[in-house]
Parts: structure tokens; C-alpha cells; sequence
């Protein structure tokens, strides 16, 4: 099965991302806090649901997965658009890192692990465009390889015809 290279550049830039706020979340004060605001965002859905709370390394590794299959998905869309990839990534991070400032209050959900200070919000927005360019970036090199093969597989007719 050929995996298509949305896909994999989307996978790329949501790990970059994961990885950037598992970093800055260790060694930088005032990080973005995503990770918080998933789990939280997760006990509100299954708080809703009335059932029993997973414990606190499930819920960290629900959440991890959860970032990662959502932002790998979103990222995806680097390769659906008509235009350079890397714009089209920059472009797809600033919009989730702004989301990730302004979306948390309407949806319930404590905004402080995004907004705790200018630092944190800049720092959200930095590490979401981040994931963005990772993602634009390996798919436009994951194009220009498509693109050499397709030339190769054109060239081959031609050159083995008899003339």
C-alpha cells in the first residue's frame, strides 16, 4: 500500500509540533502547555459521557495520540493545495497557533495553557508554524521525488523504442 505524501508530510509536521512542545515544555519557562489542554479538553468529553476517568499516564498517552492523529490530519492538507507547500504549511500553522489562543475560552477550556503570557503566545504560534513549514517542507521534497520518478518512467519508453 502506497502511503500518500499528504499524509506523510502532515505525520511529519504534527511530530515536529509534538516534539517541539515536549522540549519547550521541559526547558522553557512559561511554555505553551498543549498537552494540559488536551487532557483537559478529553475529561470534559468523557466527563460528559459519565464514565470513569483514565488514569493520569492514559490520559497523557490519550492525548498524545489524540495531538498527534488531529494535527497530522490538519497538516495534511499541505499537499492539497495548489500552491508552494511551504507557504501552504506556514500558512496552515500560523492559523492552528492562533486558533490554539483564541479557541480554548469559547470550548470551556483554560486558556492560560496557551495564553499565560505574551511569551507563552507567541511561543504557541511559533511552534504550531513550525509544524506547518516541517510539514510544507517534506512535501515539497517528497513532490520533487514524484516528479523525478515520473520523468524517469517517461524517458524509459523513449529511450528503449527503436528508432
Amino acid at each position: 500500500m502506497k502511503i500518500p505524501s499528504s499524509i506523510i508530510s502532515g505525520f511529519s509536521g504534527a511530530i515536529a509540533l509534538t516534539f517541539l512542545h515536549q522540549v519547550f515544555r521541559k526547558t522553557v519557562k512559561n511554555a505553551p502547555r498543549m498537552d494540559r489542554l488536551g487532557e483537559q479538553a478529553i475529561q470534559k468529553i468523557i466527563g460528559s459521557t459519565g464514565h470513569d476517568m483514565p488514569s493520569k499516564d492514559s490520559l497523557f498517552q490519550l492525548t498524545m495520540a489524540g495531538d498527534i492523529a488531529g494535527n497530522a490530519m490538519y497538516y495534511s492538507m499541505v499537499g492539497g493545495l495548489p500552491v508552494n507547500p511551504v507557504v501552504t504549511g506556514a500558512t496552515l500553522g500560523f492559523a492552528a497557533g492562533v486558533g490554539a489562543l483564541l479557541l480554548p475560552e469559547p470550548l470551556g477550556l483554560d486558556e492560560k495553557y496557551s495564553n499565560a503570557t505574551t511569551k507563552t503566545q507567541i511561543l504557541t504560534i511559533a511552534i504550531y508554524l513550525a509544524g506547518g513549514i516541517v510539514a510544507g517542507l517534506v512535501q515539497r521534497q517528497l513532490q520533487k521525488k514524484k516528479t523525478l520518478v515520473e520523468k524517469i518512467r517517461e524517458e524509459i519508453p523513449e529511450a528503449l523504442a527503436v528508432h
